[in-house]
């Protein structure tokens, strides 16, 4: 076997493999001589058909056959003995398959790219330093309690934060328009539900009262029929509702898994949680500045293969995250959509890869154990929820490869120069949930 490597790129590979004419043909009559074992034809024996009758009716076939798990055969020893590593399935093309001559055919790959690691040295860090305070537990009980409110009507004008029960209906151009009427809806002012300028004219509303409300939907509203126009909402009120706050006391408590609804223990529990809430934001903020680092330090090519594999992965989530049912054909979802952001893990996937192999980096089963540990706080019943992780071999490998990516970003802090900010609980929250709702809107820009 004869071998020859070009290469186009740093990450592309062509390969040129000739297999000795000898060598397919050996295999050829040896297939056909089990072939012909078999073979029944009008006028002979079963096993007695001549072989020159054997060749001519299936000799195209089978051929066809070796030469393909020939060429599988050869590509997986050529690119052994050239120490290549493909990153995803190559095409293979023949270039010469006549019987007599030697085979050639050409495997077209795209390889891992070889990395040498550039320091982030240099780069600064900015780590919020967090303190959960007693006013913020005051504050998070006070969440709790509006969200186990109850509403109760009162006999007055609506104020922001009421709940209003309303009719309406939408006119554009005196003509009411498709999506634009309901009946019996329960709207909470200040919620933001409505386009702008909906829920503030209706604040001073009385119960019984009919109004016109007069507004303008957004230019990038979503539907492009309605988007930049102007229109006008009928709307009947039949009741205004205020929240009526739940008291702190045992039996509100107890709603929180706290047994005996003691308060310093239910206060207590709430300020671990948020504390835990809080280190992760910081944790991720902090790596989130590493991985930006390590990208920007290290322009790698990537595969092609490997940002279609995460590109197929986002549009999976997408669907899922959107409810578009498992019988949804994710490939409607243009590839375009998600390449950059793909092209980007895989990007950093690769570094992360490199980096865990540079400094040897290990997850022992103790570490994964523990880590198990603390993901398992959060549930009621945490020792069922260790137990299922660890008879899990799937579960176990992705705790594992998030230690490992652990360990991987506190090497590279090491490189940085880590400032130290204070913030706020409330701040270092209201960030968090800016990067989510920037990565939630990609999503949906995406699958919309």
């Amino acid at each position: 076997m004869q071998v020859s490597v070009e290469t186009p790129s740093q990450i592309e590979r062509r390969i040129t493999i000739q297999v000795p004419a000898a060598d397919i043909d050996e295999a050829v009559n040896a297939r056909l001589k089990e072939t012909a074992k078999n073979v029944r034809l009008n006028g002979f024996r079963k096993g007695r058909v001549p072989m020159a009758v054997v060749h001519q009716r299936y000799g195209h076939d089978v051929r066809n056959e070796v030469v393909g798990e020939v060429m599988r055969e050869r590509y997986v020893r050529a690119i052994t003995e050239q120490a290549l590593n493909p990153a995803g399935y190559p095409q293979i093309e023949a270039t010469v398959n006549e019987a007599g001559k030697d085979l050639e055919f050409i495997a077209t790959m795209e390889i891992y790219p070889e990395v040498e690691l550039a320091s982030i040295e240099g780069t600064e860090v900015e780590r919020p330093v967090v303190e959960v305070t007693e006013a913020d537990v005051d504050e998070m009980i006070e969440t709790l309690r509006k969200q186990n409110a109850d509403w109760v009507e009162v006999d007055r004008a609506a104020a922001d934060g009421d709940q209003l029960k309303i009719d309406f209906q939408g006119f554009i151009d005196d003509e009411p328009f498709e999506g634009g009427s309901a009946e019996g809806h329960e709207l909470v002012l200040g919620s933001n539900s409505f386009i702008p300028g909906f829920e503030e004219q209706l604040i001073g509303a009385t119960a019984g009262e009919e109004k016109t409300l007069n507004v303008t939907f957004p230019d990038d509203y979503q539907a492009e029929n309605l988007a930049g126009k102007e229109a006008t909402f009928k709307v009947k009120v039949h009741s205004v509702s205020a929240q009526e706050l739940p008291e702190v006391d045992a039996a509100f408590i107890e709603r929180f898994g706290v047994e005996g609804g003691d308060e310093a223990q239910f206060r207590a529990e709430i300020k671990k949680n948020m504390t835990r809430e809080a280190s992760q934001a910081v944790d991720n903020r902090v790596k989130q500045q590493v991985l930006d680092a390590l990208q920007k330090a290290n322009e790698i090519p990537v595969p092609a293969a490997l940002v279609q594999q995460e590109t197929d992965g986002m549009k999976r989530q997408a669907a899922q995250q959107f409810g578009l049912g498992e019988d949804f054909d994710v490939s409607q979802l243009p590839n375009e959509l998600f390449a950059e952001q793909a092209k980007g893990r895989v990007q950093v996937g690769l570094l992360l890869a490199e980096v865990i192999k540079a400094n040897a980096l290990e997850a022992s089963d103790d570490e994964i154990k523990a880590k198990v540990a603390e993901l398992a706080e959060q549930y009621q019943e945490p020792e069922q929820v260790v137990e299922y992780y660890m008879s899990n071999d799937q579960l176990k490998t992705q705790v594992k490869s998030a230690i490992l990516e652990e360990k991987a970003v506190g090497q590279l802090l090491e490189q940085a120069s880590v400032k130290d900010v204070e913030m706020s609980y409330q701040a270092v929250l209201a960030a968090a949930q800016q990067q989510d709702e920037a990565d939630e809107e990609q999503d949906e820009n995406a699958s919309a």
